[in-house]
C-alpha cells in the first residue's frame, strides 16, 4: 500500500521564524545574548539535522557553546541504531543534574531518533524530570513552538507520535565549517532489515523535489562549500516516491553541472538498488568522488536472508565487479555486522572471504545490538557476547591489514587532496581527503584550508596517509 507523501506547508515553517523572532525579543530582552549547546549522536542524517536545530536557535538570538555550565537551552540529539549510543546518552542526560541545579532555569530538550520509541519515551518521562522537551524527527521542523510551550506554560512537552514523516522545506540551517557540508535529499527507509530500527524511527522514503535540492547545491556552492555529501538512508531509492521521473544518477548529473570546483559524495547506498547507470553516471561526472559505501552486513547467504537486504553474496559481487569496471580506481567501503542471532562458524567464514575477495578500503564493523520492535530481537541467539567478540577481533584485524596493505599502494603517487582542517599536531599540522576519501595528513600553511591541492604520499599506516604538498619544478 502506498504511503501519502505529506509535505508541511511553506506557511506553517514561516509561522515557524515568526515564533523565532518572538522568543528572540524575549530572551535578547535584558541586552544580553543566551547561550545553546547541541550535543549530537549518530549518523550523519543526525548531523543534519542538529544543523536545523542551530539554525533555529540562531534565528531565535543564540550563541553557541560546548559547555553544558554555560548553556541557556541544552538540545541532545539522539541515535537509536545500537544500544552502546542509547547508554551513553542517557547516563550524559543523567549528569545534566549538575548543570540543571546550577541553572535552575535551564531548559533540556532530547530529541532524535532514540525518542521516537516508545519505550524510550516513557523511561525519559518517569526517571529523567530535568528533561524539558522531548521531540521526534518528524516534530524537528516545529521546534520553536515546542521550545515556547516550554518557556510558556513551565510544564514538560512530549510530542513523539507515531509517524511516516514528513518534508519540510526551508528550515534555516547553522552548518559547522565551511569546506564541508551535508545536503539532506531524503528521509526514512523502506527496506525493513530485520535488525534495524531506522524504519520505525525515521518513517517511510520521503525523497525531496529535485529542484529544491538543486537549488540548496547551487546556494552551498556559491557560499564555498568544496565537499557536498548527499544524504539518505537509501540514495539509491531516490525518487522513487516522486512523479518527476528523476532518479538519484539523474540528480548526480544535475549537481555535477552546476559551474564550480567541488566534489560530490553521497551515502549511503544499498545493494538491492545500485545500478549499473549509477557506476557509470560516477565515472562520468568529473566532480562525483569515486567512492562508494555499500553496506554488505553479512558474506553468508543465510544470514543475508535472516537480514531480510534482498540480495545474496553473489550479487553483491557482481555489483562489486561492474562499479569497479565503470572505475578502476574505485574506493569501496562498508559495514558488517558481526555475531547476528544464529551466525556460526561457517557464516562468520563466509564473510570473511567475502572481505579477503573484495579487499574493502575501509570496514566499519558492529557486534550485533538487538533492538526492541524490531523482527530479529526475538530471534533465537545461542552464541554469547565473549563469541561475538573473538569473531568481531578476527574482522577488525582483517580489516585492518587489508586497509594497511591499500594504502601501502599509495606511498610515491601524488594525489589531489582537499585540505578539509588542522589536527593540532606537529609535524602534520593539517589534514585533507582524497577523492576516494582517504585521510591524509600533510605540512603547510592553515590559509590552504578549503583549497585543492596537489600531495606526493611519503608514508602510510592502517588509518591514514602522510604526503607533502607538491610543487612544480
Amino acid at each position: 500500500m502506498a504511503i501519502e507523501r505529506k509535505v508541511i506547508e511553506p506557511e506553517k515553517i514561516e509561522a515557524q521564524r515568526e515564533i523565532c523572532a518572538k522568543i528572540f525579543e524575549r530572551v535578547t530582552a535584558d541586552g544580553q545574548r543566551p547561550l545553546a549547546m547541541v550535543d549530537t549522536y549518530g549518523c550523519q542524517q543526525n548531523e543534519a539535522d542538529s544543523e536545523k536545530i542551530r539554525g533555529y536557535l540562531a534565528e531565535m538570538g543564540y550563541g553557541f557553546t560546548g559547555d553544558e555550565f554555560q548553556a541557556d537551552v541544552i538540545v541532545v540529539n539522539t541515535c537509536a541504531v545500537r544500544e552502546h549510543a542509547e547508554m551513553r546518552v542517557f547516563g550524559n542526560v543523567g549528569a545534566l543534574n549538575h548543570t540543571k541545579k546550577a541553572r535552575p532555569g535551564q531548559i533540556i530538550a532530547v530529541c532524535g531518533c532514540m525518542v521516537q520509541q516508545e519505550h524510550i519515551a516513557r523511561k525519559l518521562k518517569l526517571s529523567y524530570p530535568i528533561v524539558d522537551l522531548v521531540f521526534g524527527p518528524h516534530e524537528l521542523w516545529r521546534f520553536p513552538e515546542l521550545l515556547l510551550q516550554v518557556m510558556d506554560r513551565h510544564k514538560r512537552v512530549f510530542a513523539a507520535e507515531k509517524s511516516d514523516g514528513v518534508v519540510a522545506e526551508g528550515i534555516p540551517q547553522s552548518r559547522d565549517g565551511k569546506v564541508k557540508a551535508w545536503l539532506s535529499i531524503m528521509y526514512g527507509c523502506n527496506n525493513f532489515c530485520t535488525y534495524c530500527i531506522v524504519p520505525y524511527v525515521r518513517g517511510r522514503e520521503r525523497s525531496r523535489r529535485p529542484e529544491d535540492v538543486i537549488a540548496e547545491a547551487r546556494e552551498l556552492v556559491a557560499q564555498g562549500y568544496k565537499d557536498i555529501t548527499l544524504l539518505g538512508q537509501n540514495v539509491n531509492s531516490y525518487g522513487k516516491d516522486l512523479d518527476c521521473g528523476v532518479d538519484f544518477a539523474d540528480l548526480i548529473r544535475e549537481i555535477n553541472a552546476i559551474p564550480g570546483d567541488f566534489l560530490i559524495r553521497f551515502m549511503t547506498s544499498h545493494p538491492r538498488d545500485a545500478t549499473e547507470k549509477l557506476f557509470k553516471t560516477m565515472a562520468e561526472c568529473e566532480k562525483c568522488a569515486h567512492h562508494i559505501h555499500l553496506p554488505v552486513q553479512s558474506g553468508s547467504d543465510r544470514i543475508l536472508k535472516r537480514m531480510n537486504r534482498h540480495y545474496d553474496r553473489a550479487r553483491y559481487l557482481e555489483e562489486v565487479a561492474i562499479a569497479r569496471r565503470c572505475m578502476p580506481d574505485l574506493v569501496i567501503t562498508t559495514d558488517i555486522i558481526v555475531g547476528f542471532p544464529d551466525e556460526t562458524e561457517e557464516d562468520f567464514a563466509d564473510t570473511l572471504s567475502l572481505c579477503e575477495e573484495v579487499r574493502f578500503d575501509a570496514m566499519f564493523t558492529f557486534i550485533y545490538s538487538k533492538r526492541v520492535g524490531t523482527p530479529a530481537a526475538t530471534m533465537p541467539d545461542p552464541y554469547t557476547r565473549e563469541q561475538k567478540q573473538v569473531h568481531f577481533d578476527q574482522l577488525t584485524e582483517l580489516a585492518n591489514r587489508i586497509s594497511g596493505e591499500k594504502h601501502k599502494e599509495y606511498e610515491g603517487r601524488t594525489l589531489r587532496v582537499l585540505v578539509d582542517g588542522e589536527t593540532g599536531k606537529e609535524p602534520w599540522n593539517l589534514s585533507g581527503r582524497t577523492n576516494g576519501g582517504r585521510l591524509v595528513h600533510l605540512q603547510g600553511d592553515k590559509a590552504l584550508i578549503g583549497q585543492f591541492a596537489d600531495v606526493t604520499i611519503t608514508a602510510s599506516n592502517t588509518w591514514a596517509l602522510y604526503g607533502e604538498l607538491h610543487l612544480p619544478l
